[in-house]
């Protein structure tokens, strides 16, 4: 028996299967359902803003069981210097391929305000500025997540963030795994401290002695970290708030279900994380969870997996490409593939997806790893308006207006009718004092 569920659009359980999925995956239940949690998330983070240092530290025993003071806290410049000594040199080569990706995609698609322009006597426009100092969260409790290093630094460097802050779990002998520590070296970050969760995030947005404030937090974490960006968002910006891990795949057949069900694993082996197979033929959804059960027994997070497959991921047989293509664009992924005859006419006409994969080729682990864009992406349906992390997410604008006098002679009589609506004379007068007659 597959551990796959593999159902049609004409089944009478597919609209329960298809929303029971949705629902599952969706934010909803941790944004607002989860009152429990939530209540004590902002616990910690009042325990964080009220006493600082002391508070972090007593909740990093109590969470991630280690004893730290706070003036150990931050990572010295000389262990990250000796992780980067000893990492692999096979390793680093291509970390720095990586790096070197990811500097050049963020570099082209960075936004830049055209030169200002004057209309009727008012000069606009814009100027793009980068913040100042932001804080990067990076999972290195259950993996040493590097590329999350990358895909997060890198376009913040490219900005020109000054100030950049890591934060990781100290669950590698009581520090951060040494190749994320490797890696901050190479990328010049110098401030990266061991401390996680709910409790790291709150020292990030309020400050202590030991972690100077941030403007903006960014990077994946746990339903904590999450819960609790989504509580400071306001005191600084945050990315997005994120949850499992997703995928779809949009397929007919001329794909290879070998290939679409190491697609499917590499998704479900976040444990959580989830896959899902949208196609409009029934043979190749059959042949996909076949191989899937195959391609199971050789995982070395088999029974993790093989329950993410069973409780997150689902095989759909649509009865055409537009109810595939339909069936996507409500679902609104974080990653979504196209491997069909026509990949390039079928992802034109994707209006929701974190990352669009196109052609046989394009396996996820591209763009986690290589080709560039940020794997830093909206999950849970958020496709639909948030979009994926880049270099443009760490500048921030502002508006540029210059008048003469010409200019605010003409706007004056229409900026008085419409102070004085809102009951606001102040404003109307700050203009009408300057007028020359």
């Amino acid at each position: 028996m597959s551990s796959l569920n593999v159902i049609k659009t004409t089944e009478v359980n597919f609209d329960r299967c298809w929303r029971q999925l949705r629902q599952k995956l969706s934010l909803e239940s941790e944004l607002v359902g989860n009152q429990k949690r939530l209540e004590q998330v902002r616990q910690i983070i009042a325990q964080v803003r009220q006493h600082g240092d002391k508070a972090l530290a007593e909740l990093t025993a109590a969470y991630d069981n280690v004893q730290l003071e706070p003036e150990e806290f931050r990572v010295s410049r000389q262990a990250m210097h000796q992780a980067h000594r000893q990492m692999d040199p096979e390793l680093l080569k291509a970390l720095r391929r990586s790096i070197a990706n990811v500097r050049d995609y963020q570099q082209a698609v960075k936004i830049s305000a055209q030169p200002d322009w004057t209309t009727n006597g008012m000069r606009l426009g814009l100027r793009y500025r980068p913040l100042q100092r932001v804080g990067v969260c990076v999972p290195g409790a259950s993996a040493p997540l590097v590329s999350t290093v990358i895909m997060t630094v890198v376009p913040a460097q490219v900005a020109g963030v000054e100030e950049i802050v890591v934060i990781s779990s100290p669950s590698y002998h009581n520090s951060i795994h040494p190749a994320i520590l490797g890696l901050c070296y190479e990328l010049n970050v110098n401030e990266v401290y061991r401390v996680s969760g709910a409790q790291a995030v709150a020292a990030l947005a309020f400050g202590t002695r030991q972690i100077a404030k941030v403007d903006k937090i960014v990077g994946p974490s746990n339903w904590w970290g999450q819960l609790a960006k989504k509580e400071v968002f306001g005191l600084v910006d945050i990315d997005s708030f994120a949850g499992p891990s997703d995928v779809l795949i949009i397929a007919d057949d001329s794909a290879d279900p070998q290939w679409l069900a190491a697609d499917m694993l590499s998704q479900a082996e976040h444990a959580p994380g989830s896959a899902v197979l949208v196609t409009d033929s029934e043979n190749l959804a059959l042949e996909t969870a076949q191989q899937l059960e195959l391609q199971l027994n050789q995982l070395s997070r088999a029974e993790q997996t093989r329950q993410c497959v069973r409780q997150d991921s689902l095989a759909v047989v649509a009865q055409s490409m537009d109810q595939v293509i339909a069936l996507a664009n409500e679902f609104a992924p974080e990653h979504l593939q196209v491997q069909t005859k026509n990949s390039d006419a079928v992802a034109e006409q994707i209006v929701n997806a974190g990352a669009i994969f196109i052609g046989y080729l394009s396996p996820v682990a591209t763009g986690d790893y290589y080709a560039g864009p940020s794997h830093t992406l909206p999950v849970g349906g958020s496709s639909r308006f948030f979009s994926a992390l880049s270099v443009n997410d760490f500048l921030k604008q502002s508006s540029i207006i210059s008048l003469n006098q010409q200019a605010l002679n003409q706007a004056a009589a229409d900026i008085d009718t419409i102070a004085l609506t809102e009951g606001l004379d102040a404003h109307a007068r700050s203009v009408q004092i300057r007028i020359k007659k």
